[in-house]
């Protein structure tokens, strides 16, 4: 089977785009492995480490410098389709993300976005919902020292 396609869905601003210099290093029914290089090298990051943890609806990625040190933690909330036909994935930007500080602090941002989404009806209630609750269950998994869990994933990545 070909290798499949990998797209990332925004809805504020509304854009589809195909990561298509995105690495695949692993893939199954649960879970996208990803490496990558930053679109274009405005942030203090230049590349990083990405699992979609599909089931659980959320994307936790390592956000690297050019040292390969960590820059933080990025957490995305999303929603994944998969097209059988042109056997592609679309992650779905819930809106709502979580960073993770190297010191442990940790950050909710783009809640405005979920008011912006709310007001303009660019979602729907169900995915509002969704966005919500998975963020709080990230949070939950975050405050209770289960986070590793997670970060094991991607830092098995070399």
């Amino acid at each position: 089977m070909d290798t499949p396609k990998l797209y990332r869905k925004r809805f504020i601003p509304n854009e589809k785009l195909l990561l298509k210099d995105d690495i695949i290093v692993t893939i199954d029914t649960d879970k996208v492995v990803t490496k990558w290089n930053v679109l274009s090298p405005v942030h203090p990051f230049t590349h990083g480490i990405s699992c979609y943890f599909i089931k659980e609806g959320f994307k936790v990625s390592k956000f690297l410098d050019k040292n390969g040190e960590l820059v933080y933690w990025y957490c995305d909330i999303i929603e994944t389709e998969y097209d059988a036909e042109e056997n592609a994935y679309t992650f779905n930007d819930l809106l709502i993300d979580v960073i993770i500080e190297k010191n442990g602090s940790v950050r909710v941002v783009d809640l405005d976005e979920i008011a912006e989404a709310m007001d303009k009806n660019i979602l729907s209630d169900a995915l509002i919902k969704k966005a919500v609750r998975r963020a709080d269950k990230l949070l939950n998994i975050i405050y209770s020292g289960r986070f590793d869990d997670y970060k094991q994933v991607v830092e098995q990545v070399k």
